[in-house]
């Protein structure tokens, strides 16, 4: 328990108390399980994501958001056009991958093309076994009805909690864009899972708690927890990453708030130094599922009682034994 010890060492008296309560949460609603995910087309060692992302706009986004500007586009699967979609997707299940997520640029609004690929993206549901997630950008409602309708698994959306950052970094009209959009996929009744990302705006929290006070208001499947990583090539190539504390905060208040729901450390996180802590504490304060992981994570998650377990999916996606069917389980041991 060496190791316990010393991540509960480095809290304050305060933030004990709030990481032993949201541990109480977690543990009562959620028992020993943690589920570490390898999303995507990243590698771990020999093992690589089954759950690809393909971009409906290829490498084009009129958004241009001033954490991203793009770049985040250019290493999905390239799927512009409808018939693309569907061939790519029909070779993805064939070759065993259990799901995708469909993301893309959108445009000043924040809107991506879904009606283009509504049918397309039926197609894909009715002739494969794949499960589908969409980054769907800021829908309204008719779009929500429709991607539920095209057999749509969940939404994943971008929550912030400020109008600052609402408008200078996503460049959107307002936070109400956001708050109607959440509305939007409430109504229609299809899974949402937001994403909150810590430090978005230039590496500070600004927004943050306000951002988990509005998700608390819907019935989110699950909730990520993603961390500011500055990308060269971007207004914020320069801006120093959130300390490790101020995520697993985040985190603990996010399960204080909602206790019910899966609370995921998401793959979009700096890979520094403070990376391991930030896994660490990221255990202590809630989180029940995290995309990639340390060895050392994996160690702290056994030394706690936990039950590791792995999924080659998004971290958004629910724990099925199927989706990994076809991937060797990494050896989670002392």
């Amino acid at each position: 328990m060496q190791r316990a010890k010393h991540i509960q060492d480095l809290l304050s008296k305060g933030e004990r108390d709030l990481f032993d309560r949201a541990w109480e949460l977690t543990r009562g609603n959620h028992g020993s399980d943690f589920t570490f995910y390898l999303p995507g087309m990243i590698r771990y060692g020999s093992m690589r994501g089954r759950y690809p992302a393909l971009s409906l706009t290829g490498t084009r986004c009129q958004m241009q958001c001033e954490h991203c500007k793009g770049l985040l586009l250019e290493p999905m699967i390239q799927a512009a056009t409808p018939e693309a979609l569907v061939g790519k997707c029909l070779k993805l299940a064939r070759s065993g991958h259990s799901g995708v997520l469909l993301s893309g640029g959108s445009d000043h609004r924040g809107r991506l093309p879904w009606g283009r690929f509504v049918k397309a993206i039926s197609r894909v549901k009715s002739e494969t076994g794949l499960f589908i997630s969409v980054h769907c950008g800021f829908p309204d409602y008719d779009t929500a009805v429709a991607l539920k309708g095209a057999g749509v698994d969940q939404a994943l959306i971008d929550i912030m909690g400020d109008e600052d950052t609402a408008r200078k970094i996503y460049h959107l009209d307002g936070l109400h864009e956001v708050v109607s959009s959440l509305e939007a996929l409430s109504r229609s009744q299809l899974d949402m899972v937001p994403h909150i990302v810590a430090g978005l705006n230039y590496g500070s929290i600004q927004g943050e708690y306000e951002a988990l006070r509005i998700v608390s208001r819907f019935q989110p499947s699950a909730l990520v927890v993603v961390v500011l990583t500055p990308l060269k090539g971007t207004p914020m190539a320069g801006v120093s990453p959130l300390p490790p504390i101020e995520v697993a905060r985040l985190i603990a208040r996010a399960r204080v708030s909602m206790p019910h729901i899966p609370i995921s450390l998401g793959c979009e996180r700096p890979r520094n130094k403070q990376n391991e802590l930030m896994e660490s504490l990221a255990v202590y304060a809630g989180a029940t599922r995290m995309a990639v992981w340390s060895q050392k994570t994996v160690d702290l998650v056994l030394d706690l009682g936990l039950q590791p377990r792995f999924q080659p999916t998004c971290c958004s996606v629910p724990y099925r034994q199927d989706h990994g069917a076809q991937v060797s389980v990494p050896p989670f041991s002392n």
